[in-house]
């Protein structure tokens, strides 16, 4: 087994060492969510956190690791009896993004729970994580049936696994720790309410600690024994502190004033549910007994919020997470009870510093910052005509529903029919390699014929393996929105292009909550660029379009052009997921030699391969020349207004995308 890097040898990440070591005081805290760019010490410093966890008594030989003192009744393994168990270090259990279900829930042998009636349960990545830390590096990449379980296991504190009257259970108690970078895409924000606190982290710009980093990491690199035995006494101080802080934390006052002032911040900053009040009182707990102390102080409630909030005001994924830290310290004064004391500038002992969440932050400032105001003028300007300052996008609204025709196989979202492994089940086949949702009716079926010859002579089914039938089920996929942005200075008009920027951002609100990936071409001028590369970030697009200038002639073929190359290059890297491609513009085509016929032959090529297209028309005026139903009558999709595309606009727009080549470009 490899030498995990020590915690302590970590430089500088304050914050997110601080939260990981207040988990480890107080498991019910609920876990941590890390977000930053690549390359920050994240996964480094939640696998070294395992090492500093106290040991774990279990029943000997129990698979489920069952407290001696208090076994759990149903466990599979069970009935234990209560008494004295072995010691083992504390486990972290690694659940990888591409993982499948039977390999975090565990997997029931289908065929002996059919013929011979035994529960063969083999368990998963759940149950070996119980009583430990589940850590899921790129947790945003987590396909959502395995978000879905771990959900209900984290809400029950127990796994579940049912296959066809089969049922079993056991506990499944743990720290879930989850990385991320937020460029590749947000959580869901069931799931991102479950992690009880989240940090912001991001790679120092101070050369001397730039320089320490290296170093260190040189010198495990070349010596990893050698670099742990170095920080074996930092370790151990760190190590006894958690076992003190744990052996404290029971003795810790919670007291009207600071639960006052817990509820008080968590109403000023208008967050869902009750969940933030108890993973804020948790922490403060934690905080007092980390610093050695038996009363929670401002200090610590303060601290608290800037840990379990940010993640949880977020009201939609364009929000920036953070708080306003001179309205937390307003509510916290207001509400400062008869108990509080003065707090310590320096902060609880031991603890490091502020996270980096507040507005304006490493991830970005607030909207005063990502949104220009718009200028005084507001009137068109010709083709040619100089560059535009960007202008704020509108409100975004609910749109009408969009999807690819046909089924496809792509990866698990909410947009368009999919053959999938949830879902209503539509038929039976033979299983491709391991079985994972049995069709009952059609394994009957298959076995039936064959019993005499197989000697059948009591009750039970003579079962073989070619019996077996996988059900084919369909549910939803997401898909790759590729929106083609006209940017050109017939489009110019600052209301107007606010207008289409505002229909563009609530076309990506809805990619978002339909998981789609998302990517963004823009035309102007006499050429056409890829403003963000297809992706899981939707914020990211949402940043690149606040910032998207107008004017210039309008190169449509070339925009066009540019949106097929980035669709080919796509298929090579993600061949099931289909494309739907989002053309904003008012149809003109100018510049260059024969603009309108170069723009229709380019986009012909999209309906010659197939692909699902709509152009929003964002042709105004009451003179209108009807370039943008044309240009979709060439795509083979569907033209729409501005004002269709509000969901309460038109019926069935997602029928209406068929177009003539609705069916999928892509074989199994």
């Amino acid at each position: 087994m490899s030498t995990p890097f020590p915690f302590t040898a970590v430089v500088g990440q304050d914050d997110l060492r601080l939260a990981l070591l207040l988990n480890a005081v107080s498991p019910a805290v609920g876990g941590v969510l890390v977000r930053g760019e690549k390359g920050t010490a994240k996964s480094t410093a939640v696998r070294a956190l395992s090492a500093l966890l106290p040991e774990v008594s279990v029943v000997a030989g129990c698979r489920f690791s069952c407290d001696p003192a208090a076994p759990d009744p149903s466990c599979p393994d069970g009935p234990h009896e209560a008494g004295a168990g072995a010691a083992r270090p504390a486990r972290m259990v690694e659940l990888p993004v591409g993982a499948s279900e039977d390999r975090l829930v565990g997997a029931l042998d289908i065929e002996r729970a059919l013929a011979e009636g035994v529960k063969a349960f083999e368990p998963g990545l759940l149950a070996d994580a119980h009583r430990g830390i589940l850590y899921v590096d790129e947790v945003n990449l987590l396909h959502d049936h395995l978000v879905d379980l771990l959900l209900d296991a984290a809400a029950m504190g127990a796994s579940y696994v049912e296959r066809e009257g089969v049922s079993v259970r056991h506990a499944a108690r743990f720290l879930l720790v989850g990385t991320m970078n937020p460029e590749e895409g947000e959580l869901r924000p069931q799931l991102l309410d479950r992690f009880g606190l989240t940090v912001e982290v991001a790679a120092s710009r101070e050369p001397d600690q730039r320089v320490e980093v290296v170093r260190r990491r040189l010198a495990y690199d070349d010596d990893p024994a050698g670099f742990a035995a170095r920080w074996a006494d930092e370790e151990a101080a760190v190590r006894a502190r958690i076992v003190a802080a744990r052996e404290l934390l029971p003795q810790v006052r919670l007291g009207d004033g600071a639960l006052r002032q817990i509820a008080a911040t968590c109403a000023a900053f208008e967050v869902d549910g009750m969940r933030a009040d108890i993973v804020m009182a948790r922490t403060a707990t934690a905080l007092a007994a980390w610093a050695g102390r038996t009363d929670v102080l401002a200090e610590d409630v303060r601290q608290a919020a800037l840990l379990a909030l940010p993640h949880r005001r977020r009201r939609n994924p364009f929000d920036a997470p953070g708080l306003d830290e001179d309205k937390l310290d307003e509510t916290l004064e207001e509400f400062g009870g008869p108990d509080d004391e003065d707090p310590d500038p320096d902060g609880p002992g031991g603890g490091g510093g502020q996270p980096p969440q507040s507005d304006g932050g490493p991830q970005g400032g607030g909207d005063t910052a990502a949104r220009p105001e718009a200028g005084e003028s507001g009137q068109p300007q010709a083709s040619g005509a100089q560059e535009q300052q960007a202008v704020r996008a509108a409100e975004p609204f609910r749109t009408k529903a969009l999807s690819v025709p046909g089924i496809g196989e792509g990866a698990a979202g909410r947009r368009s029919r999919a053959r999938t492994e949830h879902g209503r089940t539509t038929g039976a086949r033979r299983p491709r390699g391991t079985l994972t949702k049995l069709h009952l009716a059609a394994t009957v079926l298959a076995a039936a014929p064959h019993q005499r010859v197989r000697g059948r002579s009591g009750p039970g089914l003579v079962l073989r393996r070619d019996d077996l039938r996988q059900a084919t089920r369909e549910g939803r996929e997401g898909n790759l929105v590729l929106f083609v942005v006209d940017a050109s200075g017939s489009m110019a008009a600052r209301q107007r292009m606010s207008a289409v920027k505002g229909a563009v951002l609530s076309l990506l609100l809805d990619a978002y909550q339909r998981r789609d990936k998302v990517g963004l071409v823009t035309f102007r001028g006499s050429a056409a660029d890829v403003a963000l590369p297809p992706t899981s970030s939707v914020d990211a697009a949402a940043a690149r379009l606040e910032s998207l200038p107008t004017g210039g002639r309008t190169p449509l073929a070339a925009g066009l052009l540019k949106a097929h190359e980035v669709l080919r290059v796509e298929r090579l890297r993600d061949p099931a997921r289909r494309a739907l491609v989002v053309v904003v513009t008012d149809g003109r085509a100018t510049g260059g030699p024969e603009p309108v016929a170069l723009a229709a032959r380019a986009a012909r090529l999209f309906a010659a391969e197939g692909v699902a297209s709509v152009v929003v028309d964002c042709e105004s005026g009451p003179v209108r020349l009807g370039l943008a139903g044309q240009l979709a009558g060439e795509l083979g999709g569907t033209a729409v207004t501005l004002d269709e595309l509000r969901a309460d606009s038109i019926a069935g727009l997602v029928r209406d995308v068929q177009g003539t080549h609705g069916t999928s470009r892509r074989a199994a």
